[in-house]
């Protein structure tokens, strides 16, 4: 993978991705306006990798904080740069077939892993340096090439941060070229909801993000 160079780092970059909200320009249209909060359109049908990766792993798959937005402060902002880019460049991208032999295995990642496995981790650190698991949430794509994908939002009432591997930006959602399908739920881990109004209530055609990287 190939990196992208640090241009802000520590506490300004924190300050710099708090305002990204009203100092950034809006990304093309969509099916409707873009703000720096995600909107929910329901409930849908978890990714049945991530059904799994609870079963086998409940500990990471329990709610801790109120579901409020985190209030972070540049710091805790710039955590998410500093554990994004650690993640990218510590985990080779690979996939589920590649690794494991199967076309979907939700897991913590060891030296490979795919797109799901790098926000699993990113998850996990970030809980470790403090942040409520309500505000780290998986979330589905489509990707630029309508493929299913797997990253890791940061829910704050700054706005909604994306983590991606195939990117070492952590930036705005609405900055991003993504279709957001389906997430977490900030209320209940195991809960997922829709992110696109034509998927609301039916089950979707990312249920299973395969080997996606």
């Amino acid at each position: 993978m190939k990196c992208v160079a640090v241009v802000v780092a520590g506490a300004a970059f924190g300050a710099a991705l708090a305002t990204q909200a009203v100092a950034e320009p809006k990304p093309r249209p969509a099916l409707f306006e873009r703000t720096a909060f995600m909107r929910v359109f329901g409930s849908s049908q978890p990714p049945y990798g991530f059904v799994r990766f609870c079963e086998q792993s409940p500990q990471h798959c329990v709610q801790r904080g109120n579901g409020g937005r985190f209030e972070a402060t540049p710091e805790s902002l710039s955590d998410l740069d500093e554990v994004n880019r650690i993640v990218n460049r510590s985990v080779e991208p690979a996939t589920d077939s590649e690794i494991y032999g199967i076309s979907e295995y939700w897991t913590l990642p060891g030296e490979k892993g795919d797109c799901e496995d790098y926000a699993l981790l990113k998850q996990k650190i970030l809980i470790g340096r403090g942040w409520p698991s309500s505000s780290l949430l998986l979330t589905v794509v489509r990707d630029e090439k309508g493929e299913g994908h797997a990253v890791l939002t940061a829910r704050t009432s700054q706005g909604d941060f994306v983590l991606d591997n195939k990117s070492d930006d952590v930036r705005l959602w609405a900055r991003s070229s993504y279709q957001f399908v389906m997430r977490q739920s900030y209320l209940d881990p195991k809960v997922w909801v829709s992110l696109d109004p034509q998927d609301a209530g039916a089950p979707s055609s990312l249920a299973g993000v395969q080997d996606g990287r």
